[in-house]
């Protein structure tokens, strides 16, 4: 399981702080049940977490 850590400072806040565990991206993050995944490299590891396509 890919875990995150957030270290909060007061200078860095919002969306630029959060960033994809794979490939460093900040946007279209998926952060549902703390994934914290790009939607691109969500579609690639999906089956590995347990996801399946309705």
């Amino acid at each position: 399981m890919i875990t995150m850590k957030i270290s909060y400072n007061e200078k860095y806040k919002g969306k630029g702080l959060r960033r994809c565990q794979i490939c460093g991206n900040s946007r279209a993050l998926i952060r549902s049940y703390n994934l914290y995944l790009c939607r691109r490299c969500f579609r690639e590891v999906a089956k590995d977490l347990g996801f399946e396509k309705l």
